[in-house]
């Protein structure tokens, strides 16, 4: 069942432009007249240009609005400058009510464009069906003439750049954009940090604000992610143009940058000068590997899964093949992560943790016993022959120091799926070697 529908008068030809207070009630009394109940939320979008007029419009249609007793509340004219401004708008609307069903109902000549713009400002998620934007037939010639070229905009890339320049218009959300250092990694040789959840564009409550992984599943398009991206390298000062993160498969695979890239890895390891790697953490460990001697870096992504697979020693074991890295050089720090007060695996799947060490685990005989996922890796890095003091993780002396904070804990600071579901955000670790 459509649960919201959107009216596009954006592009109309010059004439259609002047009856559109007619045309506009003519569509909605279709949509009355074959709406469920409740009746769908009515968005109508049309160009800032029109708004002196439309003001006027709308004033004239809200009294005719008492014949449409179901819609004449659940309509709403969003006036913008460009069609995606238009439609991130809508968009806020449509994910403040967790709407996801949505018919469009546009001219036909702006079809194809407003697929594309669908295709960028949303996610699988959203459902879309499209229905001709019906005329009387005085003007029915001019329905398919060719649209305004100011309007209409075809040409993917310039859709794209429109998008584009919007998202790079909005305010930051949440503050401003925050890093976490380490002092442990030399900062003359590595630029290197773990983000936050502020300074970004994401406004869904789960992903705002900087959220810097989108997926199929959640709400957060691949632009908006992008953004967010744009943003942290400016603050950072890396280039988002060379910026590579892993390909979550929650096993122990390593890419080796400048070679064949696997289809999925939850390591990467490069010794080229301003390219920057970087794993997502959402309760995973991201973990950044630092080697000032061969100027050789890695990131992982750890979650219990890859932890109990090896993964940051597979990382560190690529350092050592691939650059001449020696053990007692590496440094590794575990960012912000989901901490033992917090997480939770069934029995089976704590004893692979308890055999590790019986410390890794509390309450080991519940059914639910906590995991420490952060002491597995140190003990297993160790074991590897990582220094002790060559890894940073919660047990720093100096509280002032740590920045492996627990994700479930600090709802302000960072995303996590333990806490926030299925539709949560991410944040990253990521490090590159100056230039």
């Amino acid at each position: 069942m459509v649960e919201a529908i959107l009216i596009d008068l954006f592009s109309l030809p010059a004439n259609l432009q002047n009856n559109i207070q007619g045309l506009l009630y003519n569509t909605l009394e279709t949509i009355e007249k074959c709406s469920s109940i409740p009746a769908p939320f009515v968005y109508v979008m049309c160009c800032h240009s029109q708004r002196c007029e439309w003001k006027g419009e709308q004033e004239s249609l809200l009294p005719a609005l008492r014949d449409f007793q179901s819609l004449k509340k659940r309509l709403e004219v969003v006036h913008a400058l460009s069609t995606a401004a238009a439609l991130y708008t809508i968009k806020q609307r449509l994910d403040e009510k967790d709407l996801s069903i949505i018919k469009v109902i546009l001219s036909s000549v702006r079809k194809d464009a407003m697929k594309v713009y669908i295709d960028h400002l949303f996610t699988s998620v959203y459902q879309f069906e499209f229905e001709d934007l019906q005329v009387t037939s005085d003007y029915e010639n001019l329905q398919i003439a060719e649209p305004q070229s100011g309007r209409q905009i075809q040409d993917v890339v310039l859709i794209q750049s429109e998008i584009q320049m919007y998202l790079e218009s909005l305010p930051s959300l949440n503050g401003e954009l925050t890093i976490l250092r380490s002092s442990l990694i030399p900062d003359d040789i590595f630029l290197h940090g773990f983000t936050t959840r502020a300074g970004g564009i994401s406004y869904i409550p789960t992903l705002s604000s900087c959220n810097l992984f989108s997926s199929s599943k959640r709400r957060d398009p691949q632009i908006v992610v992008k953004e967010n991206l744009r943003r942290l390298a400016n603050a950072a000062g890396f280039n988002p143009e060379t910026f590579h993160r892993v390909k979550i498969d929650h096993a122990n695979a390593v890419c080796i940058m400048g070679k064949t890239e696997p289809d999925s890895y939850d390591g990467i390891v490069t010794n080229q000068k301003g390219v920057t790697i970087a794993a997502p953490g959402a309760d995973c460990i991201p973990v950044l590997f630092a080697d000032p001697v061969r100027k050789a870096c890695g990131a992982a992504h750890s979650g219990w899964k890859g932890t109990l697979l090896g993964v940051s020693m597979a990382t560190v074991n690529a350092m050592v093949s691939e650059y001449g890295c020696n053990l007692k050089d590496i440094l590794v720090v575990l960012g912000p992560s989901v901490g033992p007060c917090c997480y939770k695996l069934p029995h089976e799947s704590a004893k692979e943790f308890h055999r590790i060490d019986p410390s890794c685990v509390r309450l080991f005989d519940s059914s639910d016993p906590y995991i420490d996922i952060r002491r597995a890796t140190r003990i297993l890095l160790e074991s590897g022959g990582i220094l002790p003091e060559n890894i940073q993780d919660d047990s720093v002396t100096d509280q002032n120091q740590n920045i492996t904070f627990c994700t479930a804990c600090h709802p302000d600071k960072f995303y996590s799926h333990f806490r926030d579901g299925a539709n949560f955000g991410t944040q990253i670790g990521f490090i590159s070697i100056k230039d």
